[in-house]
């Protein structure tokens, strides 16, 4: 792995609450488009939530039933503690609320969260197991995923949510076992890139597995390579390629 240099991009600070929320919105647009572009949505399934920076309890969120491909900065909702839309004038899912608002209950460090049906990742979680560190990128979540072994249906039940939320504890990602991957970040940029990579990892150890019988990498081993591909400030960056991206090809996302 390389390291960064001085003149990289680095973790923006901001200097009004309106700029910070404008950044975040537009990570979360961009987030929405990526998701789209992967082929991580499925029907109505699926969001993505970031705290708002002035009042830490409401956060944006999807419209529920717009496509993650049409998303733009304008078309976001804020919803409080309660599940109420405060800005914006279309529904949220209420799955969306019931799993995210307990998450960010719980976790105050954890500014956003990812969940989708992903193929890969819906059917990795159909075995009802962690990720085994077979490749580098998958070492990122070492010893640092849940797996929520419990299905009982659509998750429209706080109390459930809550469940969830205690399940994932102090990791970045979980696995609902027969649902589908969950991940967070101390940024958009971060919860966004270690979806995107869990599902590739997914996928990954469905065609190694498929295949024959894979070698994991060493324990000693994968726990190094955990501190060196794992960080917020790796998820963070490893984001940005996608967002440039992302804005240059389609800079809608941006209105």
């Amino acid at each position: 792995m390389q390291t960064t240099k001085p003149n990289t991009p680095q973790i923006p600070t901001f200097t009004t609450v309106e700029e910070e929320r404008l950044h975040r919105q537009q990570r979360l647009a961009a987030a929405f488009r990526l998701f789209s572009r992967f082929g991580f949505d499925e029907g109505v399934a699926g969001h993505i939530t970031a705290r708002d920076p002035e009042n830490p309890e409401h956060f944006w969120v999807n419209p529920f039933g717009m496509h993650f491909g049409l998303i733009r900065v304008s078309d976001l909702i804020l919803v409080n503690h309660e599940g109420e839309v405060i800005h914006g004038n279309r529904p949220v899912n209420r799955a969306a609320f019931a799993i995210h608002s307990q998450v960010h209950a719980a976790r105050p460090d954890v500014i956003a969260a990812a969940h989708a049906h992903s193929i890969y990742g819906k059917s990795w979680s159909s075995l009802g197991r962690l990720l085994d560190p077979l490749t580098q990128d998958a070492c990122a979540f070492y010893q640092n995923h849940s797996l929520f072994d419990d299905y009982t249906g659509v998750v429209l039940d706080p109390k459930e949510g809550r469940r969830i939320a205690q399940t994932l504890g102090n990791n970045k990602a979980m696995i609902l076992k027969n649902h589908g991957l969950l991940t967070v970040g101390h940024s958009i940029d971060e919860a966004a890139w270690w979806f995107i990579t869990m599902e590739r990892s997914c996928q990954a150890q469905l065609l190694a597995e498929a295949a024959g019988q894979p070698s994991p990498i060493k324990p000693e081993y994968a726990s190094l390579t955990q501190s060196q591909v794992g960080s917020r400030e790796l998820g963070w960056f490893s984001f940005q390629p996608l967002y440039e991206m992302i804005v240059r090809q389609e800079p809608d996302l941006l209105n």
